[in-house]
């Protein structure tokens, strides 16, 4: 069982969401969040009181603005597989790792990491979203099936009075 001090050393502990979208703001600009993070609400209206508005309402979009803050803005290493399956906000930093400066990020860079999750996505598309399970042309001896799976089409439901609809679809 934890308890409050474990999150002390945590650099979201006790920030409001205004006050930590205020410095990433002020340090890197709303192109370079956009850039990054791929979060609308850094292009369309960039405001802080917009932004704020939009990421309490969406989990997802703030728990990536969090993640942003501790691993780009606070420099943190990566946090460990049982830790990043938590909310930014409850993770337990261990006293040993302490914030060091802001990472150096550019617009360049960024377009390299689209481009890199843009070719995870394809090669994730393509396998299949088999996670690993290396079955597919790279390695068909992992398993009996070498391709995508398939399954037979069902043929249309006859038009009888049981379907309400059918008369409609005529």
């Amino acid at each position: 069982m934890t308890t409050d001090s474990d999150y002390q050393n945590n650099p979201l502990h006790g920030i409001s969401l205004k006050q930590l979208l205020s410095e990433i703001v002020n340090h890197y600009g709303y192109e370079i969040l956009y850039a990054y993070l791929n979060i609308n609400c850094f292009k369309d209206n960039p405001s802080i009181d917009a932004s704020i508005k939009f990421l309490k309402k969406t989990d997802w979009a703030r728990e990536k603005v969090e993640a942003f803050y501790l691993y780009q803005f606070k420099s943190l290493p990566r946090a460990s597989a049982e830790q990043f399956e938590l909310p930014p906000r409850d993770r337990i930093v261990p006293p040993e790792q302490q914030p060091g400066p802001p990472a150096e990020l550019s617009l360049e860079d960024a377009e390299r990491l689209r481009e890199k999750r843009a070719r995870k996505a394809a090669a994730h598309d393509r396998d299949g979203g088999r996670k690993g399970d290396r079955r597919g042309p790279s390695n068909p001896a992992a398993g009996q099936h070498s391709g995508p799976r398939t399954t037979p089409r069902a043929s249309p439901p006859a038009a009888d009075d049981s379907d309400p609809w059918a008369k409609w679809r005529k």
